[in-house]
């Protein structure tokens, strides 16, 4: 096959369909065409080199080019690369696997069903607590909340779990039964809505009216991200997460925790909401459990929801499936995974880096297009306004973070832009080097940025 750039080019515009696809952004974006990876840099087709500052997708965190998960791949692949694990088949590494993670998880989550990403694994959840609450005797609860700017993938149900409508449109009609409330995003709460409580209580407040809006024998769950990520990084106050645990057990509610982007050490802790204090129901994960490596999720489920699915007398059965959950090959590679960040003291650097990212993000605060910098672990967010005393974004919103992440890739770096929000999130085998660099371009690539807009107003 030609691997010529302009026929790679011409044969991904005239057969790709891209992820949040569209031709003419595309064009504008690139095409950027990646073939190789190394550590915390990638590599495109020209051989121009990049550091990645969003581990991929917010999932690489062992780096890029780790020989030995590619041995350990074909290793499995040459002894059982994949058979079926229904019912009662099962293969080795899924049973070593799942063993590992009940011991890595909170204490009270010990089963686990495994998908190939994270909107599957969320849908699996929200499908496991309504079954549960059937299960229980309590068939009409079914409604599962929500916040707004949450991500938890484009299925069906997790899709319309999300909340950003801009995932929706287009594909009506609705899943019903999903209520949004408002997110514990301390930059831009609604002053009308504290009544003079903090940020963190208002918000849980908001779950707990809904709650009692639609009855508390309509709820099946609530479900959150510890820290939303595709949302804008928005970190919540201390508070929330206690007080919304406590609400769910007041009302009789499951608590479903999206790890997808926060587990496996990305916030300082083990899982997200450990950093909070608090257990789930239910917990979601993807990402970090192979790093990339190859597509892998699930969920996992407390004694109490387990218990009630092993319960069952025949011949009812739980009947949510998958081809691939439990593929022998992913679990293989997971398992190496997991151990390459223990043994080589990954979780530990990840702290000893995050707060390198968090003092280099707040260095940027001052910058005149910089509205508020936030983070937690080695995860952080920028977000860009037009005019810091009014917090008003860019018009059209989106523009300015747009336009910092192209001067910025065009210097060497790779971020990820939401909304008015730069993104951060790299490989926790990231060096001193790299952060210095990233940075140093970030700044730059603002810099750039300021000169634009103050251009644009002059010739107004």
């Amino acid at each position: 096959m030609d691997h010529a750039p302009t026929t790679l080019i011409e044969n991904d515009l005239a057969h790709l369909i891209h992820p949040q696809h569209n031709r003419q952004m595309h064009l504008d974006y690139g095409p950027l065409i990646i073939v190789e990876g190394h550590g915390a840099t990638l590599t495109d087709i020209n051989g121009k080199r990049y550091v990645d500052a969003l581990a991929g997708l917010w999932n690489v965190y062992v780096g890029y080019g780790r020989e030995e998960l590619a041995e350990a791949a074909a290793a499995q692949m040459k002894q059982l690369a994949y058979f079926s694990a229904y019912v009662g088949i099962s293969n080795i590494p899924v049973i070593e696997l799942a063993a590992k993670l009940a011991e890595m998880a909170p204490t009270n989550l010990n089963a686990v069903y495994f998908t190939t990403a994270g909107a599957e694994s969320n849908e699996s959840a929200i499908k496991t607590a309504r079954f549960y609450w059937k299960q229980k005797g309590y068939a009409d609860k079914t409604r599962i909340i929500s916040r707004q700017f949450a991500y938890h993938g484009v299925t069906s149900l997790a899709g319309q779990a999300t909340g950003m409508p801009a995932f929706w449109k287009g594909f009506e009609p609705h899943p019903p039964g999903f209520i949004h409330v408002v997110a514990p995003y301390p930059y831009r709460f609604p002053e009308n809505l504290l009544h003079g409580r903090g940020v963190g209580e208002a918000a849980a407040d908001a779950i707990e009216q809904a709650i009692v809006a639609e009855g508390p024998d309509q709820v099946a769950a609530v479900i959150g991200e510890p820290i939303m990520g595709a949302g804008g990084v928005i970190v919540p106050p201390d508070d929330y997460w206690p007080r919304v645990r406590a609400i769910c057990d007041k009302y009789d509610v499951l608590l479903i925790a999206d790890e997808v982007i926060c587990g496996f050490g990305r916030t300082g802790s083990m899982w997200g909401l450990e950093g909070y204090g608090v257990q789930p129901d239910l917990m979601t994960f993807a990402k970090g459990v192979t790093s990339g490596y190859v597509p892998l999720g699930g969920v996992m489920m407390n004694d109490e929801i387990a218990g009630v699915i092993n319960g069952l007398p025949k011949p009812s059965q739980w009947m949510h499936a998958a081809t691939y959950s439990g593929h022998p090959t992913a679990c293989a590679v997971a398992l190496k995974n997991l151990e390459i960040l223990e043994r080589d003291g990954l979780y530990e650097r990840a702290k000893v880096m995050g707060t390198k990212l968090q003092a280099n993000v707040q260095a940027l605060a001052d910058h005149p297009l910089v509205g508020d910098v936030r983070g937690k672990g080695f995860i952080a967010g920028v977000e860009l306004v037009s005019e810091k005393s009014t917090k008003a974004p860019g018009s059209p919103e989106g523009k300015l973070a747009a336009r910092v992440r192209d001067v910025a890739q065009g210097k060497g770096v790779i971020i990820r832009a939401v909304r008015d929000i730069l993104c951060f999130a790299p490989p926790f085998v990231t060096t001193d080097e790299e952060m210095e660099q990233l940075f140093s371009v970030v700044k730059e690539s603002l810099d750039v940025v300021a000169e634009e807009v103050l251009a644009t107003a002059q010739q107004k």
